[in-house]
């Protein structure tokens, strides 16, 4: 597996000032809204949950007592009521995370390869670009999870993470620098490949994956990778309209 660790920024001529404020965002709410991921309850209020989006009406469940292995029990809390609206968790969603790990690999991908993107189109158009992709990679997910989905209850798994928003940010980068060297961590050797074969690699992952909503959720192993792929064509679709009288693009 291929595991980017930085890019060539040596041309780059802005400060990326609205990525480094995402990235902050992020972290800040992680760290003392959900509080690591144990504030369960305001995760649960906030995130995307499918047969919300798809009727419009907020869902809200009672807590649970679940068996564990050991054969202890936990309580997951239901979920919780959105305020104002249902369609806000589109946007707040892309701003939370389910662990550290999470976290820690979004926001990496984001530090490689946002600022480029920001660099190229602009501090607001980048900003309006990020959010474009996160809420319909959002949208990708419920409609895959409504479409091919074989188990009613999977509707009320919540989803959340910036890995929709981000894979908008890689599909830009790829079509505006697919010959950037990348240094990547490849099979535990340090080395430099075109920015189309870091994130073609990872994209191929995320297609294969992927298919497996057509065999009953959208979702597998905790991971939405029809959100990815919708991020992901959206940010390629978008780009060119997001540069649109800005440098041209690599070669």
């Amino acid at each position: 597996m291929v595991f980017p660790l930085w890019d060539d920024n040596s041309d780059r001529t802005t400060v990326p000032v609205v990525n480094y404020a995402l990235i902050a965002i992020n972290i800040l709410v992680f760290v003392f809204l959900q509080q690591f991921g144990t504030n369960e309850r305001f995760t649960y209020a906030f995130s995307t949950v499918p047969e919300e989006i798809w009727t419009g009406h907020d869902v809200v469940t009672r807590d649970r007592v679940v068996p564990t292995v050991t054969g202890q029990s936990v309580l997951v809390p239901g979920l919780q009521p959105t305020p104002f609206t249902v369609y806000i968790s589109l946007i707040t969603s892309m701003f939370m995370h389910g662990g550290l790990a999470h976290i820690f690999g979004n926001m990496l991908f984001l530090w490689i390869f946002g600022d480029n993107i920001e660099d190229r189109m602009g501090h607001v158009k980048y900003l309006i670009f990020y959010l474009i992709c996160g809420i319909l990679a959002s949208l990708a997910h419920v409609f895959t999870s409504v479409m091919f989905s074989t188990n009613p209850s999977s509707l009320l798994i919540p989803s959340l993470g910036a890995s929709g928003a981000i894979s908008g940010v890689l599909g830009a980068y790829i079509v505006l620098h697919p010959h950037r060297r990348v240094t990547v961590l490849l099979f535990r050797f340090f080395t430099d490949v075109p920015a189309y074969v870091a994130i073609g690699i990872w994209f191929a992952f995320q297609l294969v994956s992927g298919l497996g909503v057509f065999g009953g959720g959208s979702q597998q192993g905790g991971v939405a990778y029809a959100a990815h792929v919708g991020g992901f064509v959206a940010g390629i679709v978008l780009v060119k309209f997001f540069t649109i009288g800005r440098n041209p693009v690599d070669g």
